[in-house]
């Protein structure tokens, strides 16, 4: 039986990955009780809007991936058009207040607000490096879906 990383894998249009994403995050703020809108057009800055504690959030869905021994990594631009060598990007400047990233590497769910996340790319580490390094690092328990959840539901 494939796991869940090997099945993201074999998802190989980036627009079918990132549909199961918006669904895994949507089923967990929907667990947690959790009111979730979504846009009725795929061309919003935002995938999703919740409402926790009486105010309203507006998130952007992104997939992890494995980056180097112990980290996953996600990006913080999307995509917004295509052109003749690609696609331009764009950074999520102000236009979403959080990123609600799945890990399909560690079956994690992150919550980040976009004031915390690298520009680019933000890496998340799992597990301590090999030299020991401490500082500069986005821990992935700092991030947890859940705990940061709770956070939001504190007036």
């Amino acid at each position: 039986m494939l796991d869940r990383s090997t099945r993201y894998e074999h998802l190989e249009e980036p627009q079918k990955r990132g549909r199961a994403t918006e669904a895994i995050v949507q089923a967990a703020f929907a667990v947690c009780d959790v009111p979730v809108l979504v846009p009725t057009a795929d061309d919003e800055p935002y995938d999703l809007v919740v409402e926790v504690g009486g105010r309203f959030h507006r998130i952007q869905c992104k997939t992890a991936y494995r980056k180097s021994e112990g980290t996953v990594a996600f990006e913080t631009v999307s995509r917004i058009r295509r052109r003749r060598d690609g696609y331009d990007r764009r950074g999520d400047d102000g236009r979403a207040e959080y990123f609600a990233v799945y890990d399909p590497v560690n079956d994690n769910r992150y919550l980040i607000p976009v004031t915390e996340a690298t520009s680019g790319t933000m890496e998340i580490r799992f597990r301590a490096p090999k030299n020991g390094q401490r500082d500069g690092i986005n821990w992935a328990e700092e991030y947890l879906f859940d705990e940061r959840l709770e956070d939001l539901r504190r007036p």
